[in-house]
This record gives C-alpha cells, structure tokens and sequence, in this order.
C-alpha cells in the first residue's frame, strides 16, 4: 500500500516504514503529525484517486529529525565588470517516517 502527497509544494511518494526529507514543518522531534492533502491511495488492485484531494485519506508520521540539508554555493559574475558575489544556502528539511496511510 502507498500514497501520494502534497506537502511544502512537491508530491511525495510514500508507504508504511519510509523515511523522507520534506521541506520544513512545525513541531519536535518525536512528535506526530497528519498530512491530510492525500492526492492517492493504492492497495495491491485498488486505486483510489481525489480530485484534487481525497476525501477521508490522511497519513500519519513521527517526526525523527529537524535540521539544514548541505550548503549550496551561489556565485554570481559580471565578466569585465569586477561584479562577483558568493553567497550559500542551506535549507530547512524536517524527517518523516510514515506510520500509517488511512484512506
């Protein structure tokens, strides 16, 4: 059984016992949270599909990690000009593990 979910703007993937990297979400580490925007659910045959979301579905995840992915490096060049900027950017992730899928 897996879903598709939307969270932080992307589509996710997900089945029961996965770990993912979402972008951030409020809370600690060890809390629990319900994503409720389900777009699909599968069971083996079944296939249940909202429109856009459906109706009754949610999914639940532990929190297991709060933190920066990697820095990424930004460097902007102006040629002849002497412009040269270098900047870095880590962005917030929040850590998921799927405990259970409701349709």
């Amino acid at each position: 059984m897996y879903a598709i979910i939307r969270t932080g703007g992307k589509q996710y993937q997900v089945e029961s016992g996965a770990r993912l990297r979402i972008e951030k979400l409020d809370g600690n580490v060890g809390d629990k949270v319900e994503l409720i925007d389900v777009l699909m659910v599968t069971d083996g045959e079944e296939v249940k599909v909202g429109q856009p979301l459906l109706a009754g579905a949610k999914v639940t995840a532990t929190i297991v990690e709060q933190g920066k992915a990697k820095k990424v490096v930004v460097f902007k060049k102006k040629r002849r000009k002497g412009y040269r900027v270098k900047n870095g950017h880590r962005q917030m992730f929040t850590g998921l593990e799927i405990n259970e899928i409701s349709a």
